[in-house]
Protein backbone atom coordinates (compact mmCIF):
# COMPACT_ATOMS: atom_id res chain seq x y z
CA UNK A 1 0.00 0.00 0.00
CA UNK A 2 2.71 2.48 0.90
CA UNK A 3 4.20 1.39 -2.59
CA UNK A 4 1.33 2.21 -3.91
CA UNK A 5 0.86 5.27 -2.49
CA UNK A 6 4.42 6.86 -3.19
CA UNK A 7 3.82 5.74 -6.94
CA UNK A 8 0.64 7.74 -7.36
CA UNK A 9 2.22 10.96 -5.97
CA UNK A 10 5.00 10.71 -8.33
CA UNK A 11 3.18 10.24 -11.30
CA UNK A 12 0.80 13.63 -9.94
CA UNK A 13 3.97 15.41 -9.83
CA UNK A 14 5.19 14.44 -13.32
CA UNK A 15 1.69 15.17 -14.88
CA UNK A 16 1.71 18.57 -13.72
CA UNK A 17 4.88 19.20 -14.21
CA UNK A 18 4.81 18.64 -18.45
CA UNK A 19 1.50 20.22 -18.75
CA UNK A 20 3.16 23.67 -17.67
CA UNK A 21 6.01 22.74 -19.54
CA UNK A 22 3.31 22.70 -22.59
CA UNK A 23 1.79 26.15 -21.71
CA UNK A 24 4.90 27.58 -22.73
CA UNK A 25 4.61 26.59 -26.10
CA UNK A 26 3.67 29.01 -28.42
CA UNK A 27 1.31 27.53 -30.41
CA UNK A 28 -0.17 26.13 -27.46
CA UNK A 29 -1.06 29.50 -26.15
CA UNK A 30 -3.12 30.32 -29.45
CA UNK A 31 -3.52 34.27 -29.91
CA UNK A 32 -2.52 35.41 -26.28
CA UNK A 33 1.31 36.07 -26.81
CA UNK A 34 3.58 38.12 -25.28
CA UNK A 35 5.27 40.80 -27.35
CA UNK A 36 5.73 44.49 -27.27
CA UNK A 37 3.31 47.17 -27.30
CA UNK A 38 2.60 50.12 -29.64
CA UNK A 39 2.15 53.46 -28.44
CA UNK A 40 1.69 56.69 -30.32
CA UNK A 41 4.30 59.02 -30.73
CA UNK A 42 3.72 61.70 -27.79
CA UNK A 43 3.44 65.13 -29.06
CA UNK A 44 2.54 66.91 -25.85
CA UNK A 45 4.57 69.96 -24.48
CA UNK A 46 6.96 72.17 -25.42
CA UNK A 47 9.02 72.55 -28.91
CA UNK A 48 11.29 74.58 -30.80
CA UNK A 49 12.78 74.50 -33.61
CA UNK A 50 14.60 76.25 -36.84
CA UNK A 51 12.93 76.66 -40.04
CA UNK A 52 14.44 77.51 -44.11
CA UNK A 53 11.04 78.62 -47.04
CA UNK A 54 11.54 79.38 -50.59
CA UNK A 55 8.53 81.47 -51.40
CA UNK A 56 7.02 83.37 -54.24
CA UNK A 57 5.99 87.31 -52.72
CA UNK A 58 3.14 89.54 -55.27
CA UNK A 59 2.92 93.10 -54.01
CA UNK A 60 -0.54 94.69 -55.05
CA UNK A 61 -0.09 98.79 -55.68
CA UNK A 62 -2.85 101.42 -55.43
CA UNK A 63 -2.89 104.08 -58.57
CA UNK A 64 -2.16 106.11 -56.01
CA UNK A 65 1.11 104.70 -54.23
CA UNK A 66 3.00 107.90 -55.89
CA UNK A 67 0.96 110.21 -56.27
CA UNK A 68 2.18 112.79 -53.19
CA UNK A 69 5.50 112.72 -55.16
CA UNK A 70 3.94 113.72 -58.58
CA UNK A 71 2.29 116.50 -57.25
CA UNK A 72 4.81 118.08 -55.84
CA UNK A 73 6.27 118.68 -59.35
CA UNK A 74 6.49 122.55 -60.40
CA UNK A 75 6.64 122.89 -64.04
CA UNK A 76 9.21 125.37 -65.63
CA UNK A 77 7.86 128.89 -66.05
CA UNK A 78 6.30 128.97 -69.47
CA UNK A 79 5.74 125.66 -69.37
CA UNK A 80 1.69 124.74 -70.11
CA UNK A 81 1.72 121.28 -70.83
CA UNK A 82 0.52 118.62 -68.81
CA UNK A 83 2.58 115.55 -66.99
CA UNK A 84 0.77 111.73 -68.10
CA UNK A 85 1.83 110.17 -64.76
CA UNK A 86 1.84 106.16 -65.51
CA UNK A 87 0.08 103.48 -63.46
CA UNK A 88 2.42 101.16 -61.77
CA UNK A 89 1.74 97.21 -62.46
CA UNK A 90 1.89 94.66 -59.32
CA UNK A 91 5.56 93.38 -59.47
CA UNK A 92 6.73 89.58 -58.00
CA UNK A 93 9.85 88.40 -56.35
CA UNK A 94 11.04 84.95 -55.23
CA UNK A 95 13.13 84.40 -52.82
CA UNK A 96 14.48 82.31 -49.65
CA UNK A 97 14.03 83.19 -46.42
CA UNK A 98 15.04 81.27 -42.59
CA UNK A 99 13.30 81.90 -39.43
CA UNK A 100 12.29 79.59 -36.35
CA UNK A 101 9.84 78.70 -33.97
CA UNK A 102 8.25 77.38 -30.27
CA UNK A 103 5.26 76.23 -29.37
CA UNK A 104 3.24 74.18 -26.84
CA UNK A 105 0.88 70.80 -27.76
CA UNK A 106 -1.61 69.76 -26.23
CA UNK A 107 -2.58 66.07 -27.05
CA UNK A 108 -5.81 64.15 -26.67
CA UNK A 109 -5.78 60.59 -27.51
CA UNK A 110 -4.99 61.13 -31.56
CA UNK A 111 -5.52 64.70 -31.62
CA UNK A 112 -3.33 67.51 -30.79
CA UNK A 113 -4.09 71.13 -30.57
CA UNK A 114 -1.44 73.99 -30.17
CA UNK A 115 -0.49 77.43 -29.78
CA UNK A 116 2.99 78.49 -32.07
CA UNK A 117 5.00 82.04 -32.43
CA UNK A 118 6.49 81.87 -35.63
CA UNK A 119 9.15 83.99 -37.23
CA UNK A 120 10.64 84.53 -40.85
CA UNK A 121 13.51 86.52 -41.94
CA UNK A 122 13.81 87.35 -45.75
CA UNK A 123 14.82 89.28 -48.20
CA UNK A 124 11.32 89.65 -50.65
CA UNK A 125 11.94 92.31 -52.79
CA UNK A 126 9.50 93.50 -55.79
CA UNK A 127 10.59 96.53 -57.98
CA UNK A 128 7.70 97.87 -60.27
CA UNK A 129 8.41 100.75 -62.94
CA UNK A 130 6.54 102.57 -65.63
CA UNK A 131 7.37 105.72 -67.99
CA UNK A 132 4.79 107.85 -70.13
CA UNK A 133 5.21 110.23 -72.69
CA UNK A 134 3.39 113.26 -74.07
CA UNK A 135 3.85 116.52 -75.78
CA UNK A 136 2.93 120.13 -74.98
CA UNK A 137 1.40 122.92 -77.08
CA UNK A 138 4.63 123.67 -78.77
CA UNK A 139 5.19 119.74 -79.18
CA UNK A 140 8.11 119.54 -76.52
CA UNK A 141 8.14 116.15 -75.40
CA UNK A 142 7.56 115.37 -71.67
CA UNK A 143 8.49 111.96 -70.43
CA UNK A 144 7.53 111.08 -66.77
CA UNK A 145 8.60 107.76 -64.86
CA UNK A 146 7.80 106.28 -61.50
CA UNK A 147 9.11 103.63 -59.84
CA UNK A 148 8.22 101.45 -56.33
CA UNK A 149 10.53 99.06 -54.55
CA UNK A 150 8.37 96.68 -51.62
CA UNK A 151 10.63 95.08 -49.27
CA UNK A 152 9.26 92.40 -46.77
CA UNK A 153 12.05 91.17 -44.70
CA UNK A 154 10.48 90.43 -41.46
CA UNK A 155 7.30 88.56 -40.38
CA UNK A 156 6.12 87.49 -37.12
CA UNK A 157 2.98 85.42 -36.11
CA UNK A 158 1.14 83.58 -33.93
CA UNK A 159 -0.44 80.43 -34.60
CA UNK A 160 -3.42 78.15 -33.60
CA UNK A 161 -2.66 74.28 -34.70
CA UNK A 162 -4.83 71.41 -35.16
CA UNK A 163 -3.70 67.87 -36.27
CA UNK A 164 -4.26 64.39 -35.81
CA UNK A 165 -1.91 61.68 -35.04
CA UNK A 166 -1.59 58.72 -37.92
CA UNK A 167 1.54 56.51 -36.79
CA UNK A 168 4.84 58.55 -36.49
CA UNK A 169 2.86 61.48 -38.83
CA UNK A 170 0.97 64.14 -37.35
CA UNK A 171 -0.05 66.36 -40.08
CA UNK A 172 -2.07 69.72 -39.29
CA UNK A 173 -3.82 72.99 -40.52
CA UNK A 174 -3.12 76.42 -38.70
CA UNK A 175 -4.07 79.74 -38.65
CA UNK A 176 -2.42 82.97 -37.19
CA UNK A 177 -2.10 86.92 -36.85
CA UNK A 178 1.27 88.76 -37.40
CA UNK A 179 2.80 91.66 -37.79
CA UNK A 180 6.00 92.37 -40.13
CA UNK A 181 8.60 95.21 -41.43
CA UNK A 182 8.19 96.37 -44.67
CA UNK A 183 10.22 99.06 -46.52
CA UNK A 184 8.94 100.86 -49.10
CA UNK A 185 11.01 103.33 -51.86
CA UNK A 186 9.35 105.09 -54.24
CA UNK A 187 10.58 107.42 -56.75
CA UNK A 188 9.01 109.74 -59.51
CA UNK A 189 11.42 111.92 -62.30
CA UNK A 190 10.38 114.27 -65.23
CA UNK A 191 11.89 115.40 -68.68
CA UNK A 192 11.08 117.94 -70.70
CA UNK A 193 12.69 118.43 -74.41
CA UNK A 194 14.82 115.76 -73.31
CA UNK A 195 16.28 117.34 -69.98
CA UNK A 196 16.12 115.33 -67.18
CA UNK A 197 14.87 117.47 -63.76
CA UNK A 198 15.98 115.73 -60.22
CA UNK A 199 14.10 112.82 -58.90
CA UNK A 200 11.42 112.97 -56.20
CA UNK A 201 12.12 110.30 -53.92
CA UNK A 202 11.08 109.30 -50.20
CA UNK A 203 11.80 105.88 -48.55
CA UNK A 204 10.01 104.75 -45.31
CA UNK A 205 10.19 101.47 -42.93
CA UNK A 206 6.82 100.31 -41.75
CA UNK A 207 5.11 98.70 -39.25
CA UNK A 208 2.13 96.11 -41.23
CA UNK A 209 -0.25 93.59 -40.28
CA UNK A 210 -1.45 90.53 -41.33
CA UNK A 211 -2.63 86.93 -41.19
CA UNK A 212 -1.05 83.59 -42.05
CA UNK A 213 -2.45 80.28 -42.98
CA UNK A 214 -1.31 76.72 -44.35
CA UNK A 215 -1.06 73.49 -43.83
CA UNK A 216 2.15 71.01 -43.00
CA UNK A 217 2.71 67.70 -41.53
CA UNK A 218 5.63 66.97 -38.37
CA UNK A 219 7.32 63.43 -38.30
CA UNK A 220 8.42 62.23 -35.21
CA UNK A 221 11.94 60.62 -36.33
CA UNK A 222 13.39 59.83 -32.50
CA UNK A 223 13.37 60.52 -29.02
CA UNK A 224 11.79 64.11 -29.08
CA UNK A 225 13.31 65.03 -32.55
CA UNK A 226 10.90 65.73 -35.55
CA UNK A 227 11.37 66.86 -38.95
CA UNK A 228 8.54 69.27 -40.25
CA UNK A 229 7.53 70.47 -44.11
CA UNK A 230 4.69 72.88 -44.97
CA UNK A 231 3.22 75.35 -47.20
CA UNK A 232 1.99 79.08 -45.82
CA UNK A 233 0.42 82.20 -47.06
CA UNK A 234 0.82 85.19 -45.81
CA UNK A 235 -1.02 88.25 -46.41
CA UNK A 236 0.17 91.95 -45.44
CA UNK A 237 -1.85 95.04 -46.15
CA UNK A 238 -0.29 98.90 -45.54
CA UNK A 239 -1.76 102.06 -47.09
CA UNK A 240 -1.92 102.21 -50.78
CA UNK A 241 0.08 98.83 -51.05
CA UNK A 242 -0.68 95.21 -49.93
CA UNK A 243 1.81 91.96 -50.34
CA UNK A 244 0.79 88.39 -50.46
CA UNK A 245 3.32 85.35 -49.67
CA UNK A 246 3.45 81.56 -50.93
CA UNK A 247 5.91 79.88 -49.59
CA UNK A 248 6.86 76.41 -48.72
CA UNK A 249 8.62 75.24 -45.35
CA UNK A 250 10.90 72.58 -44.17
CA UNK A 251 12.38 72.68 -40.84
CA UNK A 252 13.61 70.41 -37.65
CA UNK A 253 12.37 70.65 -34.30
CA UNK A 254 12.65 69.16 -30.78
CA UNK A 255 9.88 68.39 -28.35
CA UNK A 256 11.03 68.49 -24.71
Amino acid sequence: MIVMRSFLIAAAVFTFGQAAQAADLPFLRGSFQDGPVLQRPIWDGFYVGGQASYGSAVSNISPSFNAGLQSTYIPPVGETGQFNWPGLASPQDNSTAFGGFVGYNSQWDDVVIGLEANYIHGSYKTVTSAAAGSTDSLGTPLTTSSTATIKIDDFGSLRLRAGYVAGSFLPYAFVGVGAGNMVTDRSTQVSIGGVYYPPNRDTKSNLVYGYSAGLGVDVMLVGGLFMRAEYEYQRITAKDVDGNVNSGRVGLGYRF
